[in-house]
C-alpha cells in the first residue's frame, strides 16, 4: 500500500512542478508578446523616417540642381511645375 501512496505523492508533485513551469512559461510568453509589439511600433516609426529622410533628401537634390545650374528661365519653370505635380500625388496618396 505504501508503493502505491508513494507513487501517487510523486505524481502529485509532478503535476504540481508541471502546473508550476506552464505559469512561467504563460508569463514569459506574454512579456514576449509585449516586446515584440513594442518592437513593431519602433520599426514603423524608424521605417517612417527613413521615407521622410529620403523625401527631403530628394528635394534637397532637386534644389540643388536648379540653384547650381544655368538653364533657362523655361527650364526652371518645367522643374517647378514638375515638382508641384509630384508633391500632389503625395498630398492624394496621403487623403486615402
Amino acid at each position: 500500500m505504501s508503493a502505491i501512496a508513494t507513487q501517487l505523492e510523486n505524481i502529485v508533485d509532478k503535476t504540481a512542478r508541471l502546473i508550476e513551469r506552464c505559469t512561467m512559461l504563460q508569463e514569459e510568453n506574454n512579456l514576449l508578446r509585449n516586446e515584440n509589439k513594442a518592437l513593431k511600433i519602433t520599426l514603423d516609426k524608424e521605417e517612417t523616417g527613413v521615407t521622410e529622410l529620403e523625401e527631403k533628401l530628394r528635394v534637397l537634390k532637386l534644389a540643388r540642381s536648379l540653384e547650381g545650374s544655368n538653364e533657362k528661365s523655361l527650364d526652371i519653370k518645367q522643374k517647378i511645375n514638375e515638382f508641384v505635380r509630384e508633391i500632389d500625388k503625395c498630398i492624394v496618396l496621403l487623403k486615402k
